[in-house]
């Protein structure tokens, strides 16, 4: 199978006077596992519907190979979709659910058993080709809707939340299964989901979406390392906000004063002057905690004010002595019965590199 390349150009969708898609401008390369990333109501299933030819957008087009599809019905469209609950028939089995397309098709029995078996293998359905789907879990329900959405060798998947149903191992199951499918198959993946974890695990490229529009798009690596303002920052992972004010100005970093901090220096990955205000992420890993003195260019001390155990490592909430609460992740790489665990209460020192806070907001000075 091959997979197309999807373009959208400036598409609006409007239900009454609600505009759930505003100038939404995309680029998806031919075999590509890219996600759209937001929270309920932002636009990314329509966005989906509308790529699929089950929505109409109101102004703009969809591309496909460099060619509109927009007037092109969805059962026309070199596309198919898999939805959240399966949409599979109950009283088919395993093998006539896969088979059904291929059916309309006038296909041959021969040409239809060899497809089926071949797809049954891809999705590890072996020895459940006569069950119904009642008699299937839930992640073998889902394998049975895949294979069937593949039948037909679209060139687009498109995945509207399908492992949601799902708790959270066999999520994260499926979720590989998926990623090792798209390897083997070679088709472009569009994956719609709410959740930040599934998003950044197995994509190459992400939207991430807010009230109809794209904020950002980039690799999983540059969402979450390098968000673009506050809503990615908050909404990818969890961060430490800082409120600061710039008090100077160098080629690679600026030197910032925080209400509750005190002085400490950034990195510049935004134009900034002296005097600007300015909004500053710092993921909670990138910090260092020790109950002794920590040598860096931003160290403080503080005082641990809740400790939140999680096994493969621990949350601090630690107040410094200016007062702001900072939040910090300690990775447990290895059980040192000498080492001293850090409890609630105790004194400590943190520090971070300048490189690893970055700026999601500036106001002029």
């Amino acid at each position: 199978m091959l997979g197309s390349s999807v373009e959208i150009r400036n598409v609006d969708k409007f239900f009454g006077d609600f505009q759930a898609l505003d100038k939404v401008n995309l680029q998806i390369k031919r075999g590509e596992f890219f996600s759209l990333l937001g929270p309920s109501g932002c636009g990314k299933t329509t966005l989906l519907r509308i790529i699929a030819g089950l929505e109409y957008p109101d102004s703009g087009d969809v591309l496909f190979d460099g060619i509109s599809v927009v007037s092109i019905p969805a059962n026309k469209r070199e596309a198919n979709t898999i939805f959240q609950n399966y949409a599979l028939f109950p009283h088919l089995t395993v093998f006539e659910n896969i088979a059904f397309s291929l059916r309309l098709k006038k296909m041959s029995e021969n040409e239809i058993r060899e497809k089926v078996e071949k797809l049954i293998n891809l999705v590890r359905l072996e020895g459940q080709e006569n069950k119904k789907p009642i008699q299937l879990s839930g992640g073998q329900r889902q394998r049975v809707a895949i294979a069937r959405a593949l039948a037909n060798e679209p060139k687009v998947l498109l995945l509207d939340e399908p492992v949601s149903a799902l708790d959270a191992k066999l999520r994260q199951e499926l979720l590989l299964e998926l990623d090792n499918l798209h390897d083997q198959v070679g088709i472009t993946f569009i994956y719609v989901t709410h959740d930040q974890a599934e998003a950044i695990s197995v994509s190459d490229h992400v939207a991430v979406m807010n009230n109809g529009r794209i904020v950002q798009i980039g690799t999983p690596y540059e969402i979450y390392e390098s968000p673009a303002d506050r809503f990615v920052a908050t909404f990818i992972g969890e961060t430490n906000l800082m409120k600061a004010e710039v008090v100077d100005v160098n080629d690679e970093f600026i030197r910032v004063i925080a209400k509750g901090l005190g002085e400490f220096s950034c990195y510049k990955d935004k134009e900034v002057s002296k005097g600007d205000k300015i909004l500053l992420t710092l993921r909670p890993e990138k910090i260092k905690i020790s109950t002794k003195p920590l040598e860096g260019i931003n160290s403080f001390h503080g005082v641990v004010e809740e400790e939140i155990y999680m096994g493969y490592q621990t949350k601090y909430f630690v107040r410094l002595d200016e007062g702001y609460i900072l939040k910090i992740y300690k990775q447990h790489v290895n059980y040192l019965l000498d080492e001293k665990i850090i409890h609630w209460k105790d004194e400590v020192f943190v520090t971070w590199n300048p490189n690893d806070s970055f700026i999601v907001e500036v106001e002029k000075g």
